[in-house]
């Protein structure tokens, strides 16, 4: 059975550059960065004391205010950025298409915020004290289960956990969901919200994140010789994902096609990448193949890359890889905008597919903030500092994370 095709009529962005997909991505052309001290809690004893949280974001814009205080600060933000996404499409479910339209977002870490909360009141009180709320506020599938429920979708409901990766599986999975058959249409990607003391602490104590307390902005400085690490950021990046002839039959505005997924694991170590980073390279590869076309056609690459020491090297050494000469003469423009958003965790893959759409439609690179000077080890054209006009066709957007688990998507230019 030939396979059907997948396309994207709307996206929804939420993050620390901007609260809908077209602040980000002014944002991200200005070189805006999200990241400042935190105000979301006390940091006294804190070694790491900033992070790229969304600013002043109000949730009772999407949500009753009696809801709200049942949902972790994670729904809210896939709520809003759905929204943003569904009015974006025009898409309306209704009786004639609620069967055949589902959701799949994901989240690696889920109600961090609720969680902490109810500890300690817990503690504090007993557990007569914990709320009946901390489940289903803090459980990793309740961002899709409320998104569902709002829009009435009753098609195939789903979360992906994968740490990192966590929303560009959600998207790959919703884009095999509907190649198959089993819906007509998926609201899809990933949401995050763990700027908490217990996340923030733990990535910290992992030795993981920047420690440049004194200067923020800069503080992500992936590809950069002097990079020390991530920075925590938080927010939802949601896109509509339609069957083409069911898009076309409502007269939908295109934004991208869908046309590769790519996964694998590195089976190698914990946190670390395998060496030459050789699993992001089996992701992006089988990316690649099962979009039907050969490395030199991708114009551009959003990377995963965090701003970690091992793992910026061994993303580029794997791009290198994949993409021979083009990577090495720099035609293959390839940026981090975890620069300017932090990381997302397991929202990043969502909010990184719907800026790579961006970039096709905009015909322009965004760039990798905060390049000084570059890692001998990385020897890309990452876009540095400002962001860079082009003919962008074919796009792939990287996303790996904790476990060894990757993830690559291909899109490609809507033209018809």
């Amino acid at each position: 059975m030939e396979q059907r095709r997948v396309v994207v009529t709307g996206l929804g962005l939420v993050c620390g550059v901007g609260k809908t997909a077209p602040e980000v991505w002014a944002g991200l052309l200005a070189g805006k960065s999200g990241m400042a001290e935190i105000k979301a809690f006390d940091l006294t004893g804190h070694p790491v004391r900033f992070a790229a949280e969304v600013k002043d974001f109000d949730p009772l814009l999407f949500i009753d205010k009696k809801e709200a205080r049942k949902m972790g600060r994670f729904i809210h933000f896939a709520i809003a950025a759905a929204d943003e996404a569904m009015k974006h499409s025009g898409l309306v479910i209704d009786e004639s298409n609620r069967d055949r339209f589902g959701v799949h977002i994901g989240s690696g870490i889920g109600g961090f915020d609720v969680i902490e909360r109810e500890h300690s009141a817990m503690l504090a009180g007993g557990p007569r004290k914990i709320s009946p709320f901390f489940i289903p506020g803090s459980i990793v599938n309740l961002a899709a289960g409320h998104v569902s429920i709002r829009y009435n979708a009753r098609g195939p409901n789903e979360a992906t956990a994968t740490a990192c990766t966590s929303s560009a599986h959600s998207i790959g999975d919703a884009f095999r969901i509907i190649q198959r058959g089993d819906a007509d249409a998926m609201i899809a990607g990933g949401t995050e919200a763990a700027i908490t003391p217990m996340g923030v602490g733990g990535f910290a104590a992992m030795k993981a994140l920047s420690t440049r307390n004194d200067d923020p902005e800069h503080a992500c400085r992936p590809f950069d010789k002097d990079r020390d690490g991530f920075v925590v950021g938080e927010g939802a990046g949601i896109l509509i994902m339609e069957e083409l002839e069911f898009a076309k039959a409502r007269g939908a505005k295109i934004l991208a096609e869908v046309i590769g997924y790519g996964m694998s694991a590195d089976a190698f170590h914990m946190t670390g990448m395998a060496p030459e980073g050789e699993g992001c390279f089996r992701a992006m590869s089988a990316a690649l193949k099962v979009a039907g076309i050969s490395p030199d056609k991708i114009d551009y690459v959003n990377a995963h890359a965090t701003s970690t020491p091992l793992g910026d090297a061994l993303e580029s050494q794997a791009i290198e890889n994949v993409f021979g000469e083009r990577a090495k003469n720099h035609t293959l423009l390839v940026s981090s905008t975890k620069s300017m958003t932090g990381h997302l965790l397991g929202g990043a893959g969502g909010l990184e597919a719907g800026i790579t759409i961006l970039a096709m439609l905009n015909q322009t690179a965004p760039p990798t903030m905060n390049i000084v000077e570059l890692d001998p080890q990385c020897r890309l054209n990452y876009v540095p500092n400002k962001p860079q006009a082009a003919k962008i066709d074919y796009t792939l957007s990287n996303s790996f994370g904790f476990g060894g688990t990757n993830g690559s998507l291909v899109f490609k230019r809507w033209t018809e």
